[in-house]
């Protein structure tokens, strides 16, 4: 997010992305279950539930990062913001239980033709329907993933995900049905063979999803290299000697960070306020201004090396 952005127009900016989204989702949401049900494809019915999610949680992401927009208050001193880590997790749930409904469809059909059930081939309209959802939902991952990185806002970089699941559903999809109307009846099986593979898609991106959030959610620490930045930024302030004890987490796009540093106890208490201001003013330059910096000053009596 760039440096002085606004909340509320950062707000404002997720709900537009999130609202052209949604209408993509609803656009297809309709087209795939005509395409699936006047097509006879079990493959295109579960693309179309796949849409149905997307939709679903395009409406969770404006809920949430309405929330977690909200400014600090008596019973939130931190914020908001782990409402949009929230929304992530949320997501990554409801995308988990569609993909074992969809699994779980694609498998019994599956049997039923093992068993020597006919399966009905799916017409050129599934078809159409696979391609073009491809090209809808990969133009939109492609959108929300760069707005979703401007804005730092991990519930919209999760329903960019989302999309691009749906994309890659779809492409399994396409070879399903597409097989199966190509090669002949005695190939249907590839329809629902088709909706287990997207049904795999969708489990990878949900665990994945799931786990980023309960990290964040859990408090999990900052990655290596942002830390590492943070040592050095309180490092090349002069008079730092040591810098000790780094705490960080995320708290949903921005991030709070706790610092102890030593000082000459020699020096003013004025000088070493200025200095921890230095850092603190350094690292929201790198981070946003929206972050949390907390830092504990301490004496030494070991003078910095010159």
């Amino acid at each position: 997010m760039n440096i002085g952005q606004s909340e509320k127009d950062r707000q404002k900016k997720v709900y537009k992305t999130t609202l052209i989204g949604g209408a993509v989702n609803v656009i297809l949401l309709a087209f795939k279950f005509v395409a699936g049900i006047l097509g006879h494809s079990a493959a295109m019915i579960a693309d179309a539930v796949h849409s149905l999610s997307d939709f679903i949680t395009d409406v969770i992401v404006l809920i949430f990062v309405h929330l977690s927009g909200k400014p600090q208050d008596k019973s939130h001193d931190y914020g908001h913001g782990k409402y949009e880590t929230l929304a992530l997790t949320i997501i990554g749930i409801a995308l988990l239980i569609v993909a074992v409904g969809i699994f779980t469809n694609g498998a019994k059909r599956i049997i039923a033709w093992l068993n020597g059930e006919e399966l009905e081939t799916p017409g050129m309209l599934a078809l159409w329907a696979a391609l073009i959802s491809i090209l809808l939902k990969e133009l939109t991952y492609r959108y929300t993933i760069h707005k979703a990185r401007q804005l730092n806002s991990p519930a919209l970089e999760a329903n960019a995900w989302h999309h691009r699941s749906d994309a890659l559903s779809s492409i399994g999809t396409a070879v399903g049905i597409g097989g199966a109307v190509l090669l002949g009846k005695r190939w249907a099986v590839l329809d629902p063979i088709a909706s287990i593979v997207v049904g795999a898609f969708i489990v990878k991106v949900a665990i994945e999803l799931i786990l980023r959030g309960m990290r964040d959610l859990l408090e999990h620490s900052l990655p290596d290299e942002i830390e590492d930045e943070i040592m050095q930024i309180a490092q090349s302030e002069p008079d730092v000697i040591a810098p000790h004890d780094l705490r960080t987490r995320r708290i949903g796009n921005r991030y709070a960070i706790e610092l102890h540093i030593l000082m000459s106890g020699n020096i003013t208490l004025a000088k070493a306020h200025d200095h921890a201001d230095s850092i603190e003013n350094q690292i929201k330059e790198k981070f946003g201004q929206n972050t949390h910096v907390a830092i504990h000053m301490e004496p030494s009596e070991t003078e910095r090396p010159t």
